[in-house]
């Protein structure tokens, strides 16, 4: 996998990341399609968007993100990777960690942990109203 507008150093880890869950470049099919939509004459005379399918897993991934075919080839890639660990490790892999980690901060606050906030709300706003605060010269007449 040759891509020239992609890092070499970005292609070393996919490739990496690709032998660890044992996804081989010969189980892979390769397509390339005219893409649609927004890019103007470019894309409409050239085959930007990539098709791919792990044939052992039977995943199919097609990517028409970015202008460039070299890198398009390279996001297709990251993407069945992805897929690909999300099969095999399921809870374990970092796609459920995002999701578990947004429920976890949408998760509504239990009663006792909405008191103890407001309450700092409220020791912090007694602090900023204290600061606030300037004595006149009446205030010192005894």
């Amino acid at each position: 996998m040759n891509l020239t507008h992609v890092s070499k150093e970005k292609q070393e880890t996919l490739r990496k990341k690709m032998e660890s869950f044992d996804i081989h470049e010969k189980d892979i099919i390769e397509k390339f399609i005219r893409s649609s939509g927004k890019g103007g004459q470019k894309v409409n005379k050239t085959s930007t968007c990539v098709y791919l399918k792990h044939i052992p897993t039977n995943i199919e991934v097609k990517c028409q993100r970015e202008r460039y075919q070299a890198i398009n080839r390279y996001l297709a890639r990251k993407i069945l990777v992805d897929k690909v660990e999300t099969m095999i490790r399921g809870k374990e892999s970092e796609e459920q960690q995002k999701i578990a980690k947004i429920r976890r901060q949408k998760r509504k606050r239990s009663k006792k942990a909405k008191m103890k906030m407001l309450e700092d709300k409220k020791k912090r706003a007694q602090k900023k109203k204290d600061r606030s605060f300037r004595p006149r010269s009446e205030d010192f007449d005894s």
